[in-house]
């Protein structure tokens, strides 16, 4: 298989042994037709010369990548809206392939729909067409906002008839492969603890440390707690300024390198509402907009309660206590990212938080979340082109003073990349359920896709204009 020099296959996973993991086989799929594939993507770890063929080979068909030895699925348990699950694993995907990117970093190719495993329990081990759509749709804007995230590498249809519960039935399936920093979830470690193996939970606190975070010293049970802790509560200050909800954060879905990943029934907010919540069952709002902080949190402590079967929990408590900290710390930042403008010191950024916030709320659903970090980016630079833009009856009044007056005290950073031809638009690119439901009603109903090749290439543009960086 032609892969470029940049291709460094390192599959360091299995290294752990057969405790973690299960060899498995991929579903023999009576269709693969290829729906998308994320060349820019593939680049980074030397796949982008493969021809279509040849990429169905290796993502419809699962023929090993060179230097990689078959598809494993994962061990792991986990709580599902707080109530703990020992039955779980990758019940429809697997670890595909590990490699190294052109900064070293070590990445994961990870399935989604590719059969049953001996986790799939009552599951067919498949993933619907839609499913596959938005997951791709979902990683395609988090990236274009600056949000660690998974991307969807390939999407192949694979031709079968699936029955489901909770959508017209029959409907298309799909396979869909993630190009990812990690998939050992917080409940992977919570297996190890189940099973009172203090061992297997020391292996896989010095992979982590050794793979994700070689920055911590060996031994360093606290301090991988603190770099576990930071990266999640950056993520969580990401999808906050994003306004992303995403919609079931069990410890199955929550992973060790801080990465967004595995996208069901998500969503991004039309207007500020903290009680939003994106899967329909979620009765209580568990995971709702605003609860996602005190989510991962929660999340974190299952973690740190592992952890401790092996170190000192006292020195875990501390390491954990930093989340909130560092939360408000990244949401700063983060919110200063959107809205593109430099640091003034904490005291006026925290001050420009609230008063974007109180700005989103005063302004009910009239105020989008979306257009409104599209009208003001770049602070000053943007007033002319907000105030005679679509929404210029809205920036008005007590609240819109205090959010202008706090804005415009922060210098533009990179003020150049207003000269973007996105920024001459009137309409920013938003991904509201609407739209994802037009998208996907031309493929369903016309096999059109070429409205979701144009959705995809216009958030392509929207990740260059906007710049940011997770």
């Amino acid at each position: 298989m032609p892969v470029s020099s940049a291709y460094r296959p390192e599959p360091r996973f299995i290294d752990l042994g057969p405790d973690y993991s299960d060899a498995v086989q991929a579903a023999d799929f009576p269709q693969t037709i290829l729906r998308f594939r994320n060349d820019r993507a593939a680049a980074e770890v030397g796949l982008e010369g493969l021809s279509d063929a040849e990429w169905i080979a290796a993502f419809g068909r699962f023929e090993p990548l060179p230097g990689q030895p078959g598809p494993v699925a994962m061990r792991y348990h986990g709580h599902q809206f707080r109530h703990y699950n020992p039955d779980l694993g990758d019940g429809r995907g697997f670890l595909a392939a590990q490699m190294r990117d052109a900064n070293g970093r070590l990445l994961d190719l990870g399935t989604k729909g590719s059969g049953r495993t001996p986790w799939s329990r009552d599951g067919d081990g498949r993933l619907t067409l839609k499913g596959g759509v938005r997951e791709v749709l979902a990683a395609a804007m988090l990236e274009a906002l600056g949000v660690p995230t998974s991307r969807a590498l390939s999407l192949i249809e694979t031709g079968e008839a699936l029955e489901r519960g909770d959508e017209p039935s029959p409907t298309r399936s799909a396979v869909l492969v993630r190009l990812s920093h990690s998939h050992v979830r917080f409940g992977t470690f919570q297996r190890a603890a189940y099973l009172n193996r203090p061992d297997q939970i020391e292996a896989l606190i010095e992979h982590v440390r050794s793979m994700y975070h070689p920055q911590v010293a060996p031994g360093d049970v606290p301090g991988l707690m603190r770099a576990i802790v930071d990266a999640s509560a950056r993520l969580t200050a990401r999808w906050i300024a994003a306004g992303f909800v995403h919609g079931v954060l069990n410890t199955d879905n929550l992973n060790v390198t801080g990465e967004s990943f595995d996208y069901g029934p998500w969503r991004f907010l039309p207007s500020y509402q903290p009680g939003f919540t994106a899967a329909y069952f979620d009765h209580g709002g568990l995971y709702a907009f605003a609860r996602q902080p005190e989510a991962v949190f929660w999340n974190l402590t299952q973690l740190a309660s592992c952890l401790a079967v092996v170190s000192d929990p006292k020195t875990l408590a501390d390491a954990l206590n930093g989340f909130g900290p560092a939360y408000i710390r990244e949401l700063r930042a983060a919110f200063l990212m959107r809205l593109g403008v430099h640091s003034l010191g904490e005291a006026a950024d925290q001050r420009l938080v609230d008063a974007t916030l109180a700005l989103l709320r005063e302004g009910g659903e009239a105020m989008r979340w979306e257009p409104l970090f599209f009208d003001w980016f770049g602070g000053f630079a943007s007033s002319a082109r907000a105030l005679s833009g679509p929404r210029a009856k809205l920036y008005q009044g007590e609240a819109f003073d205090a959010f202008r007056f706090a804005l415009l005290e922060h210098e533009p950073d990179r003020i150049e990349r207003l000269e973007h031809p996105m920024f001459a638009a009137r309409e920013p690119e938003e991904m509201l359920i609407g739209e994802v439901e037009t998208l996907w009603a031309s493929i369903d109903a016309d096999d059109d896709w070429t409205p979701l090749h144009a959705k995809l290439a216009r958030l392509e543009a929207a990740r260059v204009a906007w710049g940011f960086t997770a």
